[in-house]
């Protein structure tokens, strides 16, 4: 449960923006930066548990304002999500690297930031484990996106235009605004996988130098949103699965006669397995879409 935690929150950012029609892979740098807002929280002195909430939430709000150059990028030039998140993940890698070796450094260790203060920590829900209240946060951000996507005119309008962008265009629905919507949740979302990483799993309670506790977060929620059919019930599912299938691959390691790659193997052939039926959708929906802005453009 505490591996699932950061991938359920990950997974949203990518199945948002499925869900209008775009393709967000920009979780991983996102969750880099909301994971350095929170640390930076502890260099305030606040009560708990007002410094867990201040912390939570300027983690979201750095994921936020990462993903807007993204979404201006599009809208203003239409620069190809694909292609500006891929950057942004590598600009957020290389900013973090230089925050935690100038700015936020440990100055008794300084391969790590300073560590999260007690008032900003996330308690356990189980003593002497890694199981913590990020678990909550993230099923509350699962009933809020949720709620926003199936519940509100927004949601509606975003996953219209998602569908189907013809439609939406004819029914006039603002593209601009889904677009912007996608990428706010999506940022706030991962910012705060990146809070509930640092700020509930001990012993260190900081960022380490090389980013080892959030390395492919962003990347492996793909794989969750895609085995939970992009739906927020389903990612919770597909989230427990995959953070179970981690925690057996790491059971395999300590096997003798198993290698490492053998490992890896497993865990890619079972994740294709149970997303291909969600990839083949994706793929249909972009090359349907595709084919008809050459057909409009051809008339």
């Amino acid at each position: 449960m505490a591996n699932a935690t950061p991938l359920i929150l990950t997974a949203l950012t990518f199945a948002v923006a499925m869900r209008g029609g775009l393709f967000n892979i920009g979780a991983e740098g996102q969750l880099y930066i909301g994971a350095l807002a929170a640390v930076s929280v502890s260099l305030i002195q606040l009560p708990y548990p007002l410094h867990v909430v201040v912390a939570l939430l300027a983690a979201m709000l750095a994921g936020m304002i990462w993903s807007l150059p993204v979404a201006l990028l599009k809208l203003g030039r239409g620069v190809h999500e694909v292609i500006s998140t891929i950057m942004f993940n590598w600009i957020a890698h290389f900013f973090a690297f230089y925050l935690i070796a100038n700015v936020l450094t440990d100055p008794k260790r300084g391969e790590k930031t300073i560590s999260i203060v007690e008032t900003s920590r996330l308690a356990r829900i189980v003593p002497h484990t890694s199981l913590n209240y990020g678990l909550i946060i993230a099923l509350v951000a699962v009933a809020v996106v949720l709620f926003l996507l199936w519940r509100t005119t927004s949601g509606f309008e975003l996953r219209v235009s998602g569908h189907n962008p013809e439609a939406a265009r004819y029914a006039g629905i603002s593209r601009r605004k889904q677009v912007m919507t996608a990428f706010v949740i999506g940022g706030a979302t991962a910012g705060l996988a990146g809070a509930v990483q640092v700020m509930g799993r001990p012993p260190t309670y900081a960022v380490m130098s090389g980013l080892p506790q959030f390395v492919n977060l962003g990347f492996d929620g793909i794989g969750v949103a895609m085995i939970g059919r992009n739906h927020p019930i389903g990612i919770v599912v597909a989230a427990i699965f995959f953070g179970g299938l981690l925690v057996g691959g790491r059971i395999m390691q300590f096997s003798p006669g198993v290698p490492l790659e053998l490992v890896r193997v497993i865990e890619g052939v079972i994740i294709l397995a149970l997303a291909v039926p969600e990839l083949r959708t994706v793929v249909v929906r972009l090359w349907a879409k595709t084919r008809g802005r050459k057909q409009i453009d051809g008339t």
